[in-house]
């Protein structure tokens, strides 16, 4: 059995709330720390910054951050923290705030360079500007381009969207897709936004009540029949998809994955080839024993039935199938999944009724 890249186990009190965690996570990628307000995300990553002192035990690709004879302080931590605010200096430009990051690591270790930095998140036109001039989601991406020139071997981010307004949220998030698919360096990403998670994550941890209920590479965590995210109406799982052929006739662009293809309405940002991140939710899923070709619903997937949960509320059953190696979820009425007869192993039809590009 190999080491894990991240390596956190974490024990403390206090007056209304427990932390009780014991966790591994790859080195690489986003992992999302995913659970409603209150469950403990953000004492876990001040607990690895090492802002909270507490017992337990940290490595980092490797190397022991914290166990029950040591301790690194914040300071000789080889991570960077970006918040919710960015702190930014006032005083100073956009690119100074950049080399004040910079100027804190040794020639010999910077592992990232501004021009790099600046490049990952568009601050090319900004470079000259103020912090009070900069918008919500500009000021954000200087607040991490800043973090990323400290060199870190570890990116924290807690909530970095929740103080941007919708349309700032859109403009950044392509950013953090990009440094997704380009960093080498592992990113812990605390939100309670399906939405943010289903477009960046790879890996996700899900915590209620100081523990981790859940946790695995996203796609396959999120099509679990038990729910432990408790997601409800946005039950649902994510397609890793290629673009492989846009319809100009009737503006759709076909998506191949491996199971099948999914027909999209055309996103005129997307190109022939392009990679792209498909949401299929359980509620939009549907059940035949056959193929129908007189209906409307035009994505139709040939699957096996997997997992049946039922009851996950009065009434319903939720189904896993398996298209390919690609999991997907149906949520049917009790009834209707008995009339079926479905059991595991069954070869069955899905029909998809609404398929959605996560952006």
């Amino acid at each position: 059995m190999t080491t894990p890249n991240i390596h956190a186990r974490f024990s403390c009190t206090y007056p209304d709330f427990n932390l009780n965690v014991d966790v591994s996570m790859p080195g690489t990628g986003i992992t999302a720390l995913f659970g409603a307000s209150g469950c403990g995300k953000t004492t876990l990553l001040r607990c690895m910054a090492g802002l909270q002192k507490t017992d337990g035990h940290l490595s980092v690709l490797g190397d022991i951050w914290q166990s029950d004879t040591h301790f690194t302080p914040v300071h000789q931590r080889p991570l960077a923290y970006v918040f919710q605010e960015t702190h930014l200096f006032p005083h100073l430009s956009v690119h100074k705030n950049l080399t004040f990051g910079q100027r804190r690591v040794a020639d010999r270790d910077r592992k990232i360079t501004i021009e790099e930095a600046v490049s990952w998140l568009g601050l090319e036109p900004l470079m000259a500007r103020m912090p009070s001039g900069l918008s919500g989601g500009e000021r954000q991406r200087v607040a991490i381009a800043r973090a990323l020139l400290t060199s870190p071997r570890l990116l924290l981010m807690d909530e970095p969207l929740s103080a941007l307004d919708q349309p700032s949220k859109q403009d950044i998030l392509p950013y953090l897709e990009r440094l997704r698919d380009h960093l080498a360096i592992p990113i812990l990403y605390v939100s309670h936004s399906v939405n943010e998670v289903a477009r960046l994550a790879n890996h996700i941890v899900m915590m209620k009540h100081g523990r981790v209920v859940a946790q695995g590479p996203l796609q396959e965590t999120l099509a679990r029949v038990d729910q432990p995210f408790q997601l409800e109406d946005d039950a649902g799982i994510i397609v890793q998809a290629t673009l492989d052929e846009i319809d100009t006739r009737w503006h759709l662009a076909r998506f191949r994955f491996d199971g099948g293809e999914l027909w999209l309405r055309q996103d005129e940002r997307l190109n022939v080839g392009d990679q792209a991140r498909i949401q299929v939710l359980a509620r939009d899923v549907s059940i035949a024993l056959m193929r129908h070709q007189d209906q409307s619903i035009q994505n139709l997937l040939q699957a096996q039935v997997d997992q049946i949960e039922t009851e996950v509320s009065p009434g319903t059953t939720l189904v896993r199938l398996v298209a390919g190696n690609t999991p997907f979820l149906a949520r049917l009425t009790s009834r209707s999944a008995a009339q079926l007869g479905l059991a595991p192993g069954q070869s069955v039809w899905l029909q998809i009724k609404s398929v959605a590009l996560v952006d």
